[in-house]
């Protein structure tokens, strides 16, 4: 299978593979509303997403004006636990793209956010099995842009940093890419456009939707 052709391609997963954005905005707003805040708009918190999920409360905290609470994370991922696939769904023709990359290479998801959360939309959306690995941020490896994981998932594909290739919609995920010396590819469909206008585009691939992020996958497959 994959892990024969020592290549290896590690999608994040918020923002790159799924569009969680309400689910995560309609648990951040529910929280909020138990600590007597105002909902925060679905925009102003999408911006806030990618960095895990207690840099996320941390901001929707601070946003709503109310003081760091070290039990809000915890209350914030039980919520989450109950609407994390009301909403959220694969970007359109990603499925696709995973399953034609896994033909050539070992497929993985390296994301902030925590493991368990991960695997439940994974398996809920049916995808769980496009992967060989899963690396969230509440296991042994720091979480992004730390390079660990990564070379952790580029170790057990065989795969050298030049037959790696990290697939996320964000700076960090550049910057993991670039820590470990592996090719990149951003995706501008999503929730960190934003946060891209300073990354040196000249070393990354850019893909607008899952056609072109095939067509970048298929020129890494064939580089040497």
């Amino acid at each position: 299978m994959g892990h024969l052709h020592g290549r290896l391609i590690a999608f994040d997963l918020d923002g790159t593979l799924i569009d969680s954005s309400r689910d995560l905005a309609n648990s951040v707003n529910e929280l909020l509303g138990e600590l007597g805040a105002a909902p925060l708009p679905l925009d102003d918190v999408t911006r806030m997403i990618g960095e895990g999920a207690k840099v996320l409360i941390r901001r929707a905290l601070k946003a709503s004006g109310i003081p760091e609470d070290p039990e809000a994370i915890g209350r914030f991922l039980e919520i989450y636990d109950r609407k994390l696939l009301d909403h959220t769904r694969p970007y359109d023709g990603i499925p696709d793209v995973v399953r034609a990359a896994r033909a050539h290479a070992r497929v993985a998801v390296l994301t902030n956010k925590p493991l368990a959360p991960t695997e439940k939309v994974l398996a809920g959306l049916g995808m769980r099995d496009l992967f060989d690995d899963v690396i969230g941020s509440d296991g042994r490896y720091p979480r992004k842009p730390d390079p660990a994981g990564l070379r952790a998932l580029m170790e057990r594909a065989g795969a050298t940093p030049a037959r790696t290739l990290m697939v996320g919609d964000s700076r960090i995920d550049y910057e993991t890419a670039k820590s470990a010396a592996a090719r990149c590819c951003l995706v501008s469909y999503g929730f960190s456009q934003h946060l891209l206008d300073d990354v040196p585009l000249q070393d990354a691939w850019m893909a607008d939707d899952s056609s072109m992020l095939a067509d970048v996958i298929a020129r890494f497959l064939a580089s040497e």
